[in-house]
């Protein structure tokens, strides 16, 4: 709201009201501004919230519900929104049969999200020339790991050389674990280590490569 005769958008709110009908909220605003003086009123109407299709991802589990949102918002990738079930990350959008990063809401068929208010599970590779341990961790959403990192994990002290998460290859920078995928890494001959993960173990394989 800027003032239309000075431009500033140093506006006082003098008065408000609201007005409903079946479809959409009005609120009508008596604005004075603060530079020039100019008393002057503005309208702001939204389209009432609505439901939508929400599919939640929850480690390996996902769950279907829906959430109520005004048509005339915009959605996009990283929001956060609070659902039935906790707060949850939009991951994607589908508009018709195409994923999207961004849309208008009224446009949207489906909304695709993580939970944030449960651990981050990721995958984490030892290659072992030939044979591999492949683990799922449990971590703090917010943990960094960095390319280079010397790491404990089950019997192993291993350096970590690629990170895979959900948009690309990291060999240098870092990422937090909750858009790491994969995590690969080698043994060293070390015997520090910058920290140490087998208490976040969730689950262990060992395979033979082809």
């Amino acid at each position: 709201m800027d003032c239309p005769i000075c431009g500033s958008d140093e506006i006082e709110i003098i008065n408000s009201k609201q007005k409903s009908s079946k479809k959409k909220f009005t609120e009508e605003y008596l604005l004075k501004c603060e530079d020039c003086g100019h008393v002057f009123k503005d309208v702001v109407s939204l389209k009432k919230p609505k439901p939508y299709r929400l599919i939640i991802s929850e480690q390996d589990k996902s769950h279907k519900t829906t959430i109520d949102l005004s048509p005339s918002d915009e959605l996009k990738s990283g929001d956060v929104l609070l659902s039935d079930l906790g707060q949850v990350e939009v991951t994607s959008i589908e508009v018709g049969d195409k994923r999207v990063n961004k849309a208008k809401i009224e446009d949207i068929s489906t909304i695709w999200a993580n939970s944030v208010e449960i651990p981050a599970r990721i995958g984490f590779s030892v290659d072992l020339h030939g044979e591999v341990d492949s683990y799922k961790l449990d971590l703090d959403r917010d943990f960094e790991i960095a390319p280079g990192d010397v790491v404990k994990i089950d019997k192993h002290i291993v350096k970590v050389h690629v990170i895979k998460t959900q948009d690309r290859k990291l060999t240098s920078g870092f990422a937090k674990a909750n858009v790491i995928k994969r995590v690969y890494a080698k043994p060293v001959k070390f015997n520090n280590y910058d920290y140490d993960l087998t208490k976040d173990i969730f689950k262990k394989h060992h395979r033979k490569e082809l």
